[in-house]
């Protein structure tokens, strides 16, 4: 799954979120865009954090796929290797 963009659509999101309320309740613009400017931070970190929590795991489940795989694909192998030196 493509992740690459996913910081910067909650950055984008939190900050159209707060444009918009900082725009009803009439700040200044200052405080405008010191908050808009904090808020686009704070999401910016959090959503890197998230994509990369989110690619950890990814990596933990193919690692841990590819493990059980081999596992699967020697077991018929012993099977059969058991099965021959029985007859």
């Amino acid at each position: 799954m493509n992740r690459k963009n996913l910081p910067l659509l909650l950055m984008l999101v939190a900050g159209a979120i707060t444009s918009i309320i900082t725009f009803i309740q009439k700040y200044t613009m200052i405080a405008k865009l010191v908050s808009l400017f904090i808020v686009l931070l704070v999401f910016y970190i959090l959503g890197s954090v998230l994509k990369w929590t989110l690619d950890f795991f990814d990596r933990q489940n193919e690692e841990r796929l590819k493990e059980e795989g081999e596992v699967i694909e020697k077991e018929p192998e012993n099977i059969m290797g058991e099965n021959s030196s029985e007859s």
